[in-house]
Formats: structure tokens, sequence, C-alpha cells
């Protein structure tokens, strides 16, 4: 199974970059140093010059791999939700009770993330706290319905559609199954970002709060 997992590249759409940056090494680097840089400086103050001069190379040389900054988050925010995707998957698989799969999936999404050793020139940690912290900054723009038709958003939108399923699952007759599995992904990042940034608006201070949180909203939402 880890030899496997080792095995695993996510997919992004290739209409975010204009190289694929897992094609080398030095796109690697731009992602691997991306995410240091943003968590460091925050995505206002990023510039693709100031990861020219992190990473060693011109800053002509990742314009090669990105258009610019905003393609570059959303393909972080893509390869996040990608990696929770095969997470998800391989968490629930062969689970044939409909709520415990539901109750699983809910625990990949919601619970504080450590580091994946299969994935080594990322820090799924630092990833974390970007999509938590500027990830928003990815689909509130003028572009986002061009850009929703050209499939930036597709990796989420998978997601949620597999946490549809579950719940319909779990109850064929809850009329807001869409409105509730996307309730999930953004309530996880929310109550996170309370948590780290503002706590006095958040009960979600001890280890797995945010998890028991969502699952005694979901559940007591779909059994009414």
């Amino acid at each position: 199974m880890d030899r496997l997992l080792q095995n695993i590249k996510i997919a992004i759409n290739d209409n975010i970059y204009v190289k694929d940056p897992e094609s080398s090494e030095l796109g690697r680097r731009i992602i691997e140093y991306s995410i240091v840089l943003i968590d460091e400086i925050g995505f206002e103050a990023f510039t693709f010059r100031k990861l020219g001069e992190r990473i060693g190379s011109n800053e002509s040389s990742i314009y090669r791999y990105f258009e610019n900054k905003h393609k570059l988050l959303v393909y972080l925010s893509s390869w996040y939700w990608g990696w929770l995707e095969y997470q998800l998957v391989f968490a629930t698989h062969g689970v044939p009770e409909p709520e415990e799969k539901l109750s699983r999936a809910i625990e990949i999404i919601s619970r504080n993330k450590v580091e994946d050793q299969n994935f080594g020139h990322i820090n799924e940690v630092l990833l974390t706290r970007i999509v938590i912290n500027e990830s928003s900054k990815s689909y509130l723009t003028k572009e986002v319905k061009q850009e929703n038709r050209d499939g930036y958003f597709v990796i989420y939108k998978r997601m949620v559609h597999r946490l549809e399923e579950m719940i319909r699952t779990c109850n064929p007759n809850y009329k807001y199954t869409t409105s509730l599995a996307s309730t999930i992904m953004e309530t996880s990042l929310h109550q996170h970002f309370l948590k780290e940034h503002l706590p006095s608006l958040t009960n979600g201070g001890e280890d797995n709060a945010t998890t028991t949180f969502i699952k005694e909203m979901v559940f007591s939402t779909i059994k009414k």
C-alpha cells in the first residue's frame, strides 16, 4: 500500500499552469518554496520576484510555469483538495454503513493536518494554513465564472459532490444535499481560521472540536 501511495500524482487542470510544475525539479522547487513563502509573508506580499530570490532562480523562470500568482494560488488550493480527495477515497472505500462513511469523510476534511511523506516537496501543514487563510482569494474575483467554466475548481466541486452523494445515501429525502456538502467544506476552513485568529468566536479550541461540531451539525440536520 505504501508503495502504491508513493506513485500517486495529484492531477491538476492544465488550464491553471503554463508548464506542469511536477514535470521538473525547478517546478517542484517553485511549489515547495511558494508554500513556505506565502505562509511566511502572506499572499498579498508574495511576488514571483521574492520567490525567485528564495529559490535562486530568475523571476522569468517562474513565469514559464505560472502566468501570475493568482493562478499559482489556484494551483495550490486545487492540490490541497486533491490531496484530501485521495485520502477520503482510501478512508471510505469498502465502508458499507452510510453514516460511518460520511463520518469518516468529515474527519478527513476537518481534522488537524499532518505532513504526508508521500509528497516530499510539499509541506501539507503549511499548505493547510494557506488554504485556511488565503484560498478564498482564488475565487473571490470578477473572473470566477470564466475560471469555473475553464475547470479551475473541478477538484473542489468533485469533493462537494462526493459528500453530497454520501449525505443522500444517509437520507434520500433530504433536499439540501449540495448546500450541506459545501457547508461542510467551508465550515471546516472557517472554524480553523477562527480558532487561529479569532478564538473568542468559536468553541473549536480543543483538539477535534471542529470535527465533532461538524458531525453534530450534519447528522442532527439530516435526521430531522
